[in-house]
């Protein structure tokens, strides 16, 4: 009995140093990990940067791009920055998503973008106050099969730098001769 305390003792002895320092591995860079975090851009749902752009498309002339390319919409029965398409809408029209605050890039306003909540609790990228949208029927950067859609209790139309709808005339791509590109 008395050989077993001091195996006991050497083992404890032995053990809270690696207990510690393991403590201390695990903890130890958290500060410098957070600052890498907070200067990270943010990114949708899919994993890329929540950048908002301008692009030309066609006969609808400027509009707000996500960071592909692809035409962003407004809702018209949308109240306020409440997304009011969930369930089959939010599949024909995906929601635009973020983790964070997402970023301007050139033609888009900075103090115009936000994000509100949507029913999952998950942030939706909002620009003027309108929760925006992709649309399952655009096949390419650049189109504009959406606008003017009217779908699932309202109007659809594609968003202006100035954060409005635009009322135009769709059209299935952006015009020849390129424009239908993100700009920064």
């Amino acid at each position: 009995m008395t050989r077993s305390r001091p195996i006991a003792f050497i083992a404890s002895a032995v053990a809270v140093p690696l207990i510690s320092l393991g403590i201390a591995a695990c903890g130890g860079g958290s500060n410098d990990n957070n600052a890498t975090a907070a200067t990270a851009p943010p990114t949708t749902a899919s994993g890329q940067a929540a950048t908002l752009g301008t692009a030309s498309a066609g006969s609808l002339g400027t509009v707000l791009v996500d960071s592909k390319g692809d035409t962003l919409y407004l809702f018209q029965k949308d109240t306020g920055t409440k997304s009011t398409c969930a369930g089959a809408c939010a599949s024909a029209w995906p929601p635009l998503r973020a983790s964070g605050k997402p970023t301007a890039g050139s033609g888009a306003n900075a103090s115009m973008l936000g994000t509100t909540p949507r029913s999952d609790g998950k942030p939706q990228v909002t620009y003027n106050g309108h929760p925006l949208y992709t649309y399952s029927g655009d096949q390419s950067p650049g189109d504009t099969s959406g606008e003017g859609v009217n779908a699932f209790g309202g109007l659809w139309y594609a968003v202006s730098a100035a954060g409005n709808q635009i009322v135009g005339q769709a059209s299935g791509s952006s015009s020849s001769g390129g424009g239908g590109g993100f700009s920064y």
